[in-house]
């Protein structure tokens, strides 16, 4: 019988820790980023042959919550030129972050 109750209480403790774990307080931080990002490039005045062409940002935040691009995955120049220059050291606002933690956003321009 001691057993059985050891074995509860051994189970209730570890249920407890996961329910505690689980952040309910907010959207995750980088479903935080990519909304606000998408924001950024909201509007973009391209022409029709940068429809529907995708991209892989990849950055990290500085010490003021600016976005840095480090790299711009696309084979169109334009469009890495594009990204870079609408995200380039605009000021994000996002909960928690860790200064330098990287990050890498897919996007896609679509069209209007």
């Amino acid at each position: 019988m001691r057993k059985l109750s050891l074995v509860f209480v051994a189970a209730m403790l570890l249920m407890s820790a996961n329910i505690l774990a689980n952040d309910a307080v907010g959207e995750k931080p980088i479903k935080q980023l990519s909304t606000q990002i998408g924001q950024l490039l909201e509007n973009a005045p391209l022409t029709s042959d940068f429809i529907d062409q995708t991209a892989q940002v990849r950055f990290t935040l500085n010490n003021q919550g600016e976005i840095v691009v480090l790299s711009v995955d696309t084979d169109l120049r334009v469009l890495e030129n594009f990204v870079k220059t609408r995200l380039n050291y605009q000021k994000v606002s996002i909960g928690n972050f860790k200064e330098g933690e990287m990050y890498t956003i897919p996007i896609r321009i679509a069209g209007a």
